[in-house]
């Protein structure tokens, strides 16, 4: 995702709260801190997000080590708001318990520019064989601040309205390939049984869990979270309506106790027939189409519901980046290279699924034969997608920053997860629409002021 230049700084407060919540160059690369290719035994600490992708690069890591003896890879597999609790107060604090970090599109750049992260430029660059400008360029561009590159992308992704064909076709349903949003609502209501929801949408607090959809879907309801002027505007009638129909979307089609569903979840639910529609991040589409996916091949994809914009999907990537507080700084650009490289998209093809290669980082990955086959049901419109939104403006009114499903400024995330808890709580009947964003007005405002000219 785009995002403009900006030091990250922290407050104390939310510093604080981070560190609480937290307790292919296949060439060997030599370093006084760690070689890559042998010598001295080095240990890698790498933090990354609990998905599949990422479990699938933890299964195929032996691969690297038998080729760059006395290397270990060490993954910490952790859950989306875990990781970010952690990776934020390790980095932010200079603990340097990680030597590698998965981190996304919001905090890369501005970590980037506050020196907490290695600047990858050169080592990228000058590796012929990893080709760097293989990259999709709107994701190079998310993941760089001032020229200089910070993190590498694992996988992209947008959003998309994935749906369990058989089980619409049995209600005698069918969905648009540019859906509106009261279209799938009502489908939802219509295909929803005592046993498999209607539609199944993230309900966790968090503002990569709830926010990640919810704020696409204000967005395309006609609001946002500031004005030009960096005035709040979340105590509005578009946010209101916004949030009342997701919250009434769930109540009448959705999964039981939202509240406690994120992607995992909602992934599960998908797979075993236990919801019919899912409106998430596109890189779902390859783990349901996977060889043992028992829902493969009876899955199909549509632009994400709209209302009142063109499109509504969102511009995200998960990506590996090197802390500066590493000491094995040379043997952790090359994991990160090798994890990255059109050899392991290859790799993953070849020893897990075509369909289960990581999507979104290169465009090569999309003229791979295999590839183009596995994933035929969804890989066209995905980079349709990820190619049509606009993150200067995803919404009807012009925004200050560059981003979509989050305010690229360092306070976003105490912003995004307060509000997110209050949203949930609205969900889950403990407060009211207008309590919730009263108090999340207040919250918006305080961060917005401190980027008032």
């Amino acid at each position: 995702m785009l995002a403009r230049k900006r030091t990250l700084t922290f407050g104390a407060g939310a510093l604080a709260s981070a560190l609480t919540l937290a307790a292919c160059s296949s060439g060997a690369v030599s370093s006084d801190s760690g070689s890559a290719g042998g010598g001295t035994p080095v240990t890698l600490n790498l933090a990354t997000v609990n998905n599949g992708q990422m479990k699938d690069m933890e299964k195929l890591k032996g691969e690297y080590e038998k080729s760059h003896p006395g290397v270990t890879v060490n993954f910490q597999v952790m859950e989306e708001g875990d990781l970010r609790a952690a990776v934020t107060a390790d980095v932010a604090s200079g603990a340097g318990q990680y030597d590698i970090v998965t981190i996304g599109a919001y905090e890369t750049p501005q970590w980037g520019a506050n020196g907490w992260l290695v600047d990858l430029t050169e080592p990228l660059k000058s590796d012929a064989s990893y080709d760097v400008n293989d990259i999709l360029p709107p994701v190079r561009v998310a993941i760089s601040n001032d020229g200089k590159q910070y993190a590498v992308p694992f996988y992209g992704e947008s959003s998309i309205l994935m749906y369990n064909k058989e089980i619409l076709d049995k209600a005698g349903v069918t969905l648009s390939a540019d859906p509106t949003w009261q279209e799938v609502a009502d489908a939802a209501k219509k295909v929803k049984t005592a046993d498999t929801a209607g539609i199944c949408m993230r309900g966790k607090p968090g503002w990569g869990d709830l926010f990640a959809p919810l704020t696409t879907v204000v967005q395309t309801f006609g609001g946002n979270w500031y004005d030009q002027q960096w005035n709040a505007t979340v105590n509005t009638p578009e946010w209101k309506q916004a949030v009342t129909f997701y919250k009434t979307m769930l109540d009448q089609s959705g999964e039981k106790d939202p509240v406690s569903y994120s992607f995992n979840e909602c992934l599960t639910a998908l797979k075993e027939n236990k919801a019919a529609m899912w409106a998430d991040a596109s890189v779902a589409a390859s783990l349901l189409e996977a060889d043992d996916s028992p829902v493969k091949g009876k899955m199909g994809y549509a632009h994400m519901p709209v209302v009142k914009t063109k499109e509504s999907g969102w511009l995200w990537s998960w990506n590996l980046a090197v802390p500066a507080t590493t000491k094995k700084k040379d043997a952790a650009i090359d994991f990160v290279k090798w994890a990255t490289s059109k050899d392991y998209i290859k790799l993953v093809g070849q020893k897990i699924g075509w369909s289960n290669v990581p999507p979104g980082s290169r465009t090569s990955t999309y003229e791979i034969p295999e590839y183009k086959k596995a994933a035929a049901a969804y890989a066209p419109i995905t980079l349709d997608v990820m190619s049509s939104v606009k993150p200067e403006q995803p919404g009807v009114s012009p925004q200050p920053w560059v981003g979509i499903q989050y305010v690229s400024i360092p306070e976003f995330q105490d912003v995004g997860n307060q509000c997110a808890q209050l949203i949930a709580d609205y969900i889950a009947n403990r407060s009211t629409v207008d309590d919730a964003l009263s108090k999340c007005q207040a919250i918006a405002q305080k961060a917005g002021d401190a980027h008032k000219k």
